[in-house]
């Protein structure tokens, strides 16, 4: 009995846990240049809750080939701020570009944790997409489409839960991978001379191709400021 409930427990924590947040940050390709080299950028989105993210940016300008480098910090907004929160390192580039039509791809690495009153839960994983867009100095739209996985997982069960529910759990560090989600949306700016608005909309599977998380959308509104 213990062992079942265990399982089913993990299980629900597990898909609470790896519902995607969608925070990487929309790019208008079509405004790079060499005297805007850095982009603050920050967003408010909905997903499995209301969730906050800032993240930073430094243009590498490569001709062909223009390189973002760096991270993105978000978090959903509840009583403990901070208490759960996800880091994101990586870079975006774009690789072919047609009239105003173009190709990007992003990879980063990913830093999370959540806790509940069961568990805490510190995983890190990886997370790689594409976009093509049709971008014009003032404004773009594009459609993407992306993989979220979590790597390796490490487990922190409270105190409550050894006296409440099995005594004899383990913590430590659990592999093979926890876990992943596909999602795929569209997106798309209103850009000024210094800032975007922009708005990202989509959809979230996981990756067996036939179960869904609990919400399975994600949306969210961002600001860019280039300077």
């Amino acid at each position: 009995m213990k062992a079942i409930t265990l399982k089913s427990i993990i299980a629900i924590i597990a898909i609470s846990f790896f519902q995607n947040e969608i925070y990487a940050q929309a790019v208008n390709w079509e405004k790079t240049s060499k005297q805007n080299k850095n982009l603050l950028h920050a967003n408010i989105g909905a997903e499995y809750g209301i969730t906050a993210g800032l993240g930073y940016h430094r243009l590498i300008p490569v001709k062909r080939f223009p390189l973002w480098i760096g991270g993105e910090f978000s978090m959903p907004l509840g009583n403990q701020l901070a208490d759960d929160f996800k880091v994101k390192l990586g870079a975006q580039i774009r690789i072919a570009a047609y009239n105003y039509f173009q190709f990007s791809a992003r990879v980063q690495g990913i830093a999370r944790r959540y806790h509940n009153q069961s568990v805490t839960l510190f995983n890190f994983g990886s997370d790689f997409a594409g976009t093509l867009g049709y971008y014009r100095k003032h404004w773009f739209w594009g459609a993407e489409a992306g993989f979220d996985k979590a790597i390796v997982t490490h487990f922190k069960h409270s105190d409550w839960y050894k006296n409440n529910i099995y005594d004899n759990v383990q913590d430590g560090w659990y592999e093979p991978a926890t876990g992943g989600d596909f999602y795929y949306g569209l997106q798309g700016g209103f850009c000024m001379k210094k800032t975007d608005f922009t708005l990202k909309a989509g959809r979230v599977l996981q990756q067996d191709f036939k179960s869904q998380p609990l919400l399975p959308f994600y949306g969210h509104l961002g600001v860019n400021f280039n300077f």
